[in-house]
């Protein structure tokens, strides 16, 4: 059995002109990614819609989340996680400019 061993935080440039998205597991039940941002946020008038519910934590850096119910924003900090369910309207208002943000998304569909 090879069982290779990788870090969350290898690879990344130190330049970002646009946010980085690595599936690192998939599977037909669910979807782990790393994402990596450095002052990224969601495109002015954008909305994010995912098919499958998305736990997301924060690692390092940081980023505030707008909800569009109740127009709710959620600041994350480093350990931070939110639980998004399906079809939550919800965008990126911001993320660290002086630093990496680096965070899982785990996408999946809820029992």
């Amino acid at each position: 059995m090879d069982i290779e061993k990788k870090n969350l935080f290898k690879g990344i440039p130190s330049e970002l002109p646009s946010e980085i998205f690595n599936s690192l597991i998939v599977s037909k039940d669910f979807t782990l990614e790393r994402i990596v941002s450095e002052g990224h946020t969601t495109p002015a008038g954008e909305w994010l819609e995912q098919e499958r519910d998305e736990w997301v934590i924060l690692f390092c850096g940081g980023a505030k989340i707008l909800f569009e119910e109740g127009k709710v924003s959620k600041i994350l900090k480093p350990g931070d996680y939110l639980n998004i369910p399906v079809h939550c309207r919800h965008r990126v208002e911001w993320t660290d400019p002086e630093h990496k943000t680096v965070w899982l998304a785990l996408h999946y569909r809820a029992g």
